[in-house]
């Protein structure tokens, strides 16, 4: 375990579980009838999320060497060659597990794998562009569960929207968590997550799903306060306590989709993929 612990600790374990839960309330989306291709799909995301956070390190190793010289390849621990061998490797993996689900979901995948390759290597320099390409990386994994039925793909891609949303809110704040934040930074957070929280609101009401409802409130009693908190002092203790709510709180959003369209039942699959991630949080870190 100790030999392989700076590996785990590249590939984020309690992110990687949440892309889980992207794929699955994509697969309630799309009926729930292709078992054979969810399991593909389980495979093909965590190989595509582990395979974004593990090139990202290698790009930004630098500036972690500056800012962060505890991870795993400005530490010595994992060498550069060895980290983007495993990235590139999980990216191929990921494709390939797309197209062995169906060819419209290994082309989701290869746009998803496209995207994380363009934040990794540029985007994130990007200004707003940055938030807005990981949160693309991050629709497109929810469609990813939508693709077990690809011809459900051309009326549900809207859904794609709120995950984009959310994502781009907690990513354009995450860049204070070193030097602290923005105001405006934070509060343009706390309205896109508003937003969403409200798009949320409507699909539940739209699909009369009473527990996504209630999902969405305790989504809205998770991540507000903490963002609000961000936008009230944006120091880096505030800005890192947000994103790690943020992130671990995607589940919420992945599980009023499942709720709304899958059912209560279903919902609570989703639910236990937060509760591995939040676990796996105690032991690796999230950002």
């Amino acid at each position: 375990m100790r030999g392989y612990r700076p590996y785990l600790e590249l590939l984020r374990p309690a992110n990687v579980v949440t892309a889980l839960a992207d794929v699955l309330a994509g697969y309630a989306v799309a009926g729930m009838g292709d078992r054979h291709a969810l399991y593909w799909l389980l495979g093909a995301t965590a190989c595509l999320y582990a395979g974004g956070v593990v090139l990202n390190d290698v790009f930004d190793r630098d500036i972690d060497s500056r800012e962060r010289p505890e991870r795993p390849i400005p530490s010595g621990r994992v060498s550069v060659a060895a980290a983007s061998a495993l990235g590139c490797g999980l990216l191929l993996a990921g494709v390939t597990a797309g197209f062995a689900a169906s060819r419209g979901a290994g082309l989701v995948a290869l746009a998803t794998a496209g995207c994380i390759l363009l934040y990794d290597s540029w985007g994130k320099r990007q200004g707003l562009l940055g938030p807005v390409n990981m949160g693309m990386c991050r629709g497109l994994n929810l469609l990813l569960g939508v693709a077990a039925a690809p011809a459900v793909l051309s009326t549900a891609w809207p859904l794609a929207i709120l995950p984009l949303v959310y994502i781009a809110a907690v990513t354009a704040v995450s860049r204070g968590e070193v030097h602290g934040a923005r105001r405006g930074i934070a509060a343009f957070a706390l309205i896109s997550l508003t937003v969403v929280l409200a798009g949320l609101a409507a699909v539940a009401f739209g699909m009369r799903s009473l527990a996504g409802g209630i999902l969405t409130v305790a989504l809205a009693w998770r991540v507000l306060p903490a963002f609000w908190g961000a936008y009230q002092n944006p120091a880096p203790g505030p800005i890192r306590h947000a994103i790690r709510t943020g992130v671990l709180s995607l589940v919420l959003l992945d599980a009023v989709i499942g709720a709304s369209f899958g059912g209560a039942l279903y919902s609570v699959l989703i639910l236990a993929t937060g509760l591995l991630a939040t676990s796996l949080a105690r032991l690796f870190a999230v950002t």
